[in-house]
Parts: structure tokens; C-alpha cells; sequence
């Protein structure tokens, strides 16, 4: 599976409607990407989080953030409480990631208003809590809905990576994620995707993500810090940086505590 809260291995993908009859899957490509699907992931995590939202003058707002996560199978439910600053404690978001067979289901809680807010298909591409990651990227993708082109290698922090190209099969999948285009950076020695560039939907601007440290915990190469960076050309509008920290797998967690009742009851 291709998670985004934990290990950060976010699919990006790309849409240009005349290019498409002309485009063709790279067996390559395809090959990669299904081992970067396959590759393990761990299981029934808990984990915190800081994030710090950056904005164009380089002032800095700091969130904390505790999450928990269990794969159903093939299907993936998470839950995020956020604990710091006080304006946000006990806001609470509940993901269920299905494997294709149906759409992803998310709700929001925020404890102010006491509503808990069901995220619509299309509500998806707005940003997730002021960040540069949107509700559609704490989703995994299906490989069957894209075309997978493999580029070039080229080495990053001194491993040799492959650089891939994603475009969707469809404008459906294009809304649905809103991205226009991507390049995936796939370290080759691990199979994990440690930066990519997204090419915005109906946008000019472009965003940079990049797994600036990565870890081995119980066996499973783990994300520890992500950068999320949102420019246009070369001027910088927004960033996230995501710092994890505690990082457990296999930790007992019941089917209760992936709930609407139980993310309305906070920490």
C-alpha cells in the first residue's frame, strides 16, 4: 500500500487531455511502481506529529498532531487528533482508505462549532488544516488508473533514484487528486518515492514535496521529516514541514477507536 501519514510515499499524478491518445505504459515503470506499492509498510501504527505551516515572510505556526492507523486488508483507517495550539486541540480527523472498490470516506471534527464535517469528493483538493497537503493526499492511489513512464536516474542525497512521469487515464482522476502532472523520485535500493514534483490542476503553481529523513523502525523504511513546498516559478507562497517522532507499529488498537463517536471525543 502507498501511504501519506506515515511512511510519505505520496503518488502525484498528471493530466493533459491531447497528450493521451498518444501515450503508452512503460513496462519499466509499471514494474517499479507495483513494487513500490508491494513494499511493506507496517501495521497498526500510532505516531506524533508537528507541523509548522511557513508562509511567504517565513513567519511559522506549529501544530501538534497524534495519529493512529490500521490496515483493514487492503483498506487503511486512520485518525488524527491535533493537540497544540489551543485554538485547534481536540480537532479531529477520521479517514477511511478503501482499495479502489469504493470512494475514500473522511470526516472532520472541530470541537468549537461541536460538528464533525463529512469531506465531499470534490471538497477533496482544498487544503488540509491551512497546510500544502490536501485531503486527497492523505489517500493512496490505484496504479491501474495511471500511465507510468520512466524517465531518467539521477542520485539524491547520494542514492541513485529513477525518476518517473504519472498521467491519469482520465479527467476524473485529475479532479479527484487535482494534479496536472508529476515526477516521481523512487530511491532505488528501497523502492520509496522521496520527492516529487505536482503540477497544480487549473493552477500555475507547482509543489515540491520531499522526504528529507528517512529511517528504518522495525524493519519498514519510515519517513521522520516531509516537506511540502507550494511556489510559483521561483518564489515560495507556502510550506509545510512534517517532523515525526515516537513511531510505533503493531500496536493494539480496536476497530473502536476508528469511529466518528470516538473522534468526537477527543484525546
Amino acid at each position: 500500500m502507498i501511504r501519506y501519514c506515515y511512511i510519505i510515499c505520496i503518488m502525484f499524478f498528471s493530466h493533459v487531455c491531447f497528450f493521451q491518445m498518444a501515450l503508452s505504459d512503460d513496462h519499466m515503470a509499471q514494474e517499479i511502481m507495483k513494487k513500490v506499492d508491494a513494499r511493506d509498510d507496517g501495521d497498526q501504527l500510532t505516531c506524533d506529529m508537528e507541523m509548522q505551516l511557513i508562509d511567504r515572510h517565513n513567519n511559522i505556526r506549529k501544530r501538534k498532531i497524534r495519529l493512529y492507523a490500521k490496515d483493514y486488508g487492503k483498506d487503511i483507517y486512520s485518525l488524527q487528533f491535533f493537540i497544540e495550539p489551543p485554538d485547534v486541540k481536540n480537532t479531529a480527523f477520521l479517514s477511511y482508505d478503501y482499495d479502489g472498490h469504493k470512494d475514500d470516506d473522511q470526516w472532520l471534527y472541530l470541537p468549537a462549532l461541536r460538528k464533525t464535517k463529512r469531506i465531499a469528493v470534490d471538497d477533496k483538493t482544498s487544503s488540509f488544516m491551512g497546510s500544502d497537503f490536501t485531503y486527497a493526499d492523505l489517500t493512496k492511489i490505484e496504479l491501474e488508473n495511471y500511465h507510468f513512464k520512466l524517465m531518467q536516474e539521477q542520485t539524491v542525497r547520494d542514492k541513485k533514484v529513477w525518476l518517473i512521469e504519472s498521467i491519469p487515464k482520465t479527467d476524473d482522476i485529475v479532479r479527484k487528486y487535482g494534479y496536472t502532472k508529476s515526477i516521481l523520485f523512487i530511491q532505488q535500493d528501497i523502492y520509496v518515492v522521496i520527492r516529487a514534483i505536482l503540477w497544480v490542476h487549473n493552477s500555475t503553481t507547482l509543489k515540491y514535496m520531499d522526504v528529507t529523513s528517512l529511517k528504518k523502525i522495525d524493519n519498514i523504511w519510515t519517513a521522520e521529516q516531509i516537506t511540502m513546498t507550494t511556489k510559483k516559478g521561483k518564489q515560495t507562497y507556502h510550506k509545510t514541514i512534517l517532523n515525526y517522532s515516537d513511531i510505533k507499529y503493531n500496536q493494539p488498537l480496536t476497530d473502536q477507536t476508528f469511529t466518528v463517536r470516538r473522534m468526537e471525543k477527543g484525546l
